[in-house]
């Protein structure tokens, strides 16, 4: 098939991928529409060594994971639900929290979905507060070229996290765009023996037309 041939196809049937890709888009507009909106809420903590010496940076790098594991605890949830007097259980608030840490900038990020922005801005800044506190106390038995800090940067901020309804429209129309692609494909295969047209006698045959009979009504 030439250029030509699939510039016919696209004529003759665009349509019906055009069809596919409003119908998919569509379907995924309007299941976006019907989720309920999630706010993610990120809190970043850094983590500060008292020397700038390689040994006690490297330390930290290396306790950065045992913190993460100290923050992500049903006592520490129950402790940010006790201060901020939320109605939650400690496991419901955990499995809506995400606790990682970045070795690279000695910090560690708080990120809290929920339903509430708001709400999950607090709760991800409170939490970050309990691992500054737990630092001081901790730090209140280190000589002072021992201890290791913990600074919140900022207080946390809130967007929304899910339904992303761009990404899943324009996913929709991709799929859309692969589904009509291959109906048009098969349509054409199945019709591909059938001569409709002077140049499918001449691609079938491999040899040109000299003459066709006009029909007469």
């Amino acid at each position: 098939m030439n250029l030509l041939d699939y510039v016919r196809i696209l004529v003759r049937r665009g349509w019906i991928i055009l069809l596919a890709v409003v119908i998919t888009a569509g379907a995924a507009y309007g299941f976006s529409q019907a989720q309920t909106k999630v706010y993610r809420a990120s809190q970043k903590v850094l983590l500060l060594p008292a020397r700038n010496d390689f040994g006690l940076s490297e330390t930290l790098r290396i306790l950065l994971r045992s913190f993460v594991e100290f923050l992500d605890t049903d006592a520490v949830a129950q402790q940010v639900i006790t201060t901020l007097e939320i109605d939650m259980q400690p496991g419901d608030l955990r499995s809506n929290t995400t606790i990682s840490s970045d070795p690279t900038t000695l910090t560690i990020q708080i990120d809290v979905d929920l339903e509430d922005g708001p709400q999950a801005a607090a709760i991800a800044t409170r939490w970050g507060a309990e691992l500054v506190e737990w630092r001081a106390q901790k730090n209140s038995a280190l000589r002072r070229e021992e201890r290791i800090e913990a600074q919140l940067l900022d207080t946390a901020t809130y967007s929304q996290h899910r339904p992303n309804t761009r990404i899943n429209v324009i996913a929709g129309a991709v799929l859309g765009l692969l589904a009509g692609g291959l109906v048009v494909f098969v349509l054409e295969y199945l019709e591909s023996n059938i001569l409709r047209r002077p140049e499918d006698v001449e691609r079938v045959m491999e040899n040109p037309l000299l003459a066709t009979i006009p029909q007469y009504d």
